[in-house]
This record gives C-alpha cells, sequence and structure tokens, in this order.
C-alpha cells in the first residue's frame, strides 16, 4: 500500500478497541498510534462511546481521550442529505445511515463494525458500498493482504 489506509470505526469497532487491551479492534487502535493506518470516526461515533462510557464506566473518560488521542483518530464531518438518504435506503436506520455516510464522504478505505444485522449482515450493502465492510479481523487481513 502506497499511502495509508483510511479506517473507519463505527462505534461498536471503537468501543471493542477501548474495552478490550486485546482483540482486533485494540490492533487497529495500536496501528494507528503506530501511524501504519489512518483511523477515521464520526462525531456521532464519539458522542455515542461518550453516552456509553458515562453510563457504564465514568472514571475512564479521561483515559479514553488519551487513547484515542494517542491513536490518531480522525473526526471526519457528517454527510450531505444526498448521501445520508441513499445510506439510509440501504441500511433502513437513520443513526446507522449517519455513520456509514460520513465514512463514505471521508473516502474510508475500509469500515470496520461488528453491527451484523445493519452491516454485517446486509448483502445489498456489501455489494453497493464503496468500501470493504467487516469486522476488525476482516480489516487486519485486508490491510496484511495489502502489505504482501
Amino acid at each position: 500500500m502506497a499511502t495509508r489506509p483510511k479506517i473507519f470505526l463505527d462505534s461498536s469497532a471503537l468501543f471493542a478497541g477501548i474495552w478490550s487491551d486485546q482483540g482486533g479492534a485494540r490492533m487497529l487502535l495500536r496501528s494507528g498510534e503506530a501511524g501504519a493506518i489512518c483511523l477515521l470516526v464520526s462525531a456521532q461515533v464519539v458522542a455515542e462511546i461518550e453516552r456509553v462510557l458515562r453510563r457504564k464506566a465514568p472514571p475512564v473518560l479521561g483515559l479514553v481521550a488519551i487513547l484515542l488521542d494517542r491513536a490518531g483518530i480522525e473526526v471526519v464531518a457528517g454527510a450531505g442529505e444526498e448521501r445520508l438518504r441513499d445510506c439510509q435506503r440501504l441500511v433502513g436506520h437513520l443513526g446507522e445511515a449517519t455513520v456509514l455516510a460520513a465514512a463514505w464522504d471521508a473516502g474510508a478505505d475500509y469500515f470496520v463494525t461488528l453491527d451484523q444485522k445493519h452491516f454485517l449482515g446486509n448483502r445489498m450493502l456489501q455489494t453497493r458500498a464503496p468500501f470493504p465492510i467487516g469486522t476488525p479481523g476482516d480489516c487486519l487481513a485486508w490491510i496484511r493482504d495489502g502489505l504482501v
């Protein structure tokens, strides 16, 4: 890969990387910290993570901010209305469509999620999205294959 791949994390993948110090999602955060990949999230993803952590583990919010900063996560702008409508048709849920549209407009190379219902199990989306959609492990394999 000539340039660092742009990897978009939805809230399920980002939460997995924050919550567990092992596994594919944490490895993606470490890869971002090493500068091997460019990690992207939307403002909606950050807000959702903050809501969950305020409810489940308020004391770790400061540590999460440090972790996200070290991973070099870039917060991308929301998408335009037309893209949002197209994405809502694909996933059938406004909140998830907002995240997908942000990744699409940001030019992500890969969309990482653990959401079976809206993303991983959505065959129509899998064929129409401009990027592969997969789990953290799938993304790591995709990165590895691109380096070989």
